[in-house]
């Protein structure tokens, strides 16, 4: 497999396969990078090398938009090979190794902060009041994080006004929640926030709330190394006592103070309310609110000297939301597996689903020992992963990256006395879940602890192993016919080419 242990190697990579354009057209990191995200989602990944107002910048987007894409980088046939590897890392990880000297601190800047005038960052909608640093991945090795190792996605709003500070938003429930509550009030914590950092640190730091896998204390680092196949290198900070990832592009090191809070917006500090005003879409699919979150402090900027690259991913993508489920992926089959060893086959996390929406699960059974257990792992998955409102679990003979197989299924398999389970009504719930928000504060100011969670749907749509003959799908003789001899290749083509996806699939599979 290709070892790409850099975002620069994966852009190269995949320039090499004909999977990347670039343009040299000068574009603004305001509204326009965004678009293009939306415009080429599940296509190609992009590279713009003439940044408007940044001449020393560039900026690569939707390296992650497809499976297609992914299974290319990570060197594997199928996505589900790709899920395989990552439960080996839970098991396994490859630790970082440190070095002394680092791509990421090429250029050093400690006098005259101003990170805005540095770091290309991106608006998303014209409803947000200004530009974002939504592609930051915390990285937090040691101490702060019981002597394991944390990376992970955090927002962060610098305005023209706070060259040297910003925002900080932690996911309540989140990794990076349970360090700054653990340190709350105590100490500074020191961190640093890496962008453009190799593929497999992305996959890791998207794969938030999987705490049965990743508990507080996990070598995360570890895994992402054991993702792509080596050691991922890590280097001591220049101003603060943490590491960086080495091959980043940008390095913003600094400290996160929790006995200060500021806003994520100027509209948000004049109103004085939280969770009112419009701010940085959210990966439920909804415009996000703006709120008075932690400071961090920046001590330093590091880069590397040759036009460093941006990578921001927009919120509810294919690109965002590849980065944020691969891994949860794997570890909802790691748990089902936990639960009833050989049951679980596959698990899928689509766009529709959200990042930490839903999750489909495919599973096997072998006996009647299994039937139950289908249950039992719906409900585990409810339970564990904070604010999930969805589960399904389907056989194997359903196609699992197929939606109208899906509803096929649950059409014709599900009993609705039976088969629907509401899990964990009244426990808690996922911050940034409009619906949660909307019952919790009926659309008015509304912060974290104020979640009300009406609880998961669990929808149980397999077959009962004892009735399994009854639910025969018909397979009809696909191999008894070579169209070829009734019609030219072109001709195929063309029907191909007008078919849905799922009335090739039924066909390719005879069902």
């Amino acid at each position: 497999m290709p070892e790409l242990t850099s975002m620069r190697e994966a852009i190269e990579f995949l320039r090499s396969t004909g999977d990347l354009l670039d343009s040299s057209v000068e574009i603004d990191p305001h509204l326009e990078i965004s678009a293009f995200q939306k415009l080429f989602d599940t296509g190609p990944g992009a590279l713009f090398s003439n940044i408007k107002g940044y001449p020393n910048a560039r900026m690569a987007i939707n390296l992650f938009s497809s499976d297609r894409l992914i299974n290319k980088m990570f060197g594997v046939g199928h996505i589900r090979d790709l899920k395989t590897r990552i439960r080996e890392g839970f098991r396994k990880p490859i630790p970082p190794r440190v070095v002394e000297k680092a791509p990421c601190q090429e250029v050093v800047v400690t006098k005259d902060i101003d990170v805005w005038k540095v770091v290309p960052m991106i608006s998303h909608t014209e409803k947000d009041p200004g530009r974002t640093l939504g592609g930051g991945i915390s990285c937090v090795v040691g101490k702060y994080f019981q002597g394991g190792s944390h990376i992970g996605f955090n927002r962060m709003s610098f305005l023209p006004d706070r060259k040297d500070y910003s925002s900080f938003q932690t996911a309540p429930g989140s990794h990076m929640w349970q360090i700054a509550t653990r340190y709350y009030g105590k100490e500074p914590i020191p961190l640093t926030m890496c962008l453009g950092i190799p593929p497999a640190a992305y996959l890791v730091a998207g794969s938030g709330f999987n705490y049965m896998n990743l508990p507080e204390g996990s070598d995360e680092i570890g895994l992402a190394g054991a993702i792509q196949g080596s050691p991922v290198d890590i280097v001591k900070a220049k101003t603060v006592d943490a590491y960086a990832l080495a091959n980043a592009e940008y390095v913003l090191e600094g400290y996160l103070d929790t006995t200060q809070r500021v806003w994520e917006t100027p509209e948000a500090e004049k109103a004085n309310k939280q969770g009112v005003t419009p701010f940085h879409p959210e990966w439920a699919g909804y415009m996000g609110k703006a709120y008075r979150t932690y400071k961090f402090q920046v001590t330093a900027i590091t880069h590397r000297a040759e036009k460093p690259i941006y990578y921001n991913p927009i919120v509810h993508g294919n690109d965002d939301h590849n980065i944020a489920a691969k891994v949860r992926e794997a570890g909802f089959i790691e748990l089902g597996n936990r639960m009833c060893p050989g049951l679980v086959i596959d698990a899928s996390i689509p766009l529709s689903l959200t990042d930490w929406g839903g999750v489909l699960f495919q599973v096997k059974k072998r006996s009647r020992f299994d039937e139950g257990y289908q249950k039992n792992i719906i409900t585990a998955a409810i339970a564990f992963s904070q604010g999930m409102r969805l589960a399904i679990v389907v056989d194997d003979d359903v196609n699992l990256y197929d939606a109208q197989d899906i509803l096929w299924a649950l059409t014709t398999r599900v009993e609705a006395n039976t088969d629907i389970l509401t899990v964990a009504p009244g426990g808690r719930g996922q911050t940034f879940q409009p619906a949660e928000r909307a019952g919790a504060a009926g659309g008015k100011e509304w912060v974290s602890h104020e979640t009300r969670y009406s609880g998961g749907i669990g929808i149980d749509a397999t077959v009962p192993f004892e009735f399994k003959e009854i639910f025969d799908r018909p397979q009809y003789p696909m191999k008894k016919i070579d169209p070829k001899k009734w019609f030219s290749q072109q001709a195929l083509d063309k029907v191909r080419f007008e078919q849905t996806e799922y009335a090739r699939w039924l066909a390719d599979t005879g069902i």
